[in-house]
């Protein structure tokens, strides 16, 4: 199993778990993520592509996988990914730059390569 899949798996987890036991607090808290994504000015890619900048900038290995993951599943391109982790590092500086190695092992682990990359 892949680095990525374990922080999802723990994610996965950590949720069902606080789901049991603080079932108030946990649904409220997927109660305000659900709310909060559901705009409409800006689509599911672009989201999760200004969540991956802050899950870098927030230094958070589990919000990386989560939202490389999903910014995946929307259509994003490793390009797109890595400009937003590089979006980080302009606002956070060398802390992001150095988190900018979990997103690319998650990318690594999670988003196909194209025929031209090595």
């Amino acid at each position: 199993m892949t680095n990525a899949m374990e922080k999802l798996n723990e994610i996965q987890k950590l949720t069902k778990r606080l789901q049991k036991d603080f079932p108030t607090e946990t649904n409220a808290f997927l109660g305000f993520l659900n709310k909060a994504e559901a705009g409409k000015a800006l689509d599911i890619r672009q989201k999760e592509l200004i969540n991956v900048g802050l899950a870098v900038a927030a230094q958070c290995e589990w919000c990386i996988a989560f939202h490389v993951h999903g910014a995946v599943e929307a259509g994003a391109s490793r390009e797109e990914i890595i400009e937003a982790g590089f979006m980080a590092v302009i606002m956070h500086g060398g802390p992001a730059y150095m988190y900018m190695t979990p997103l690319l092992n998650c990318i690594d682990d999670l988003v196909p390569k194209t025929s031209g990359e090595s």
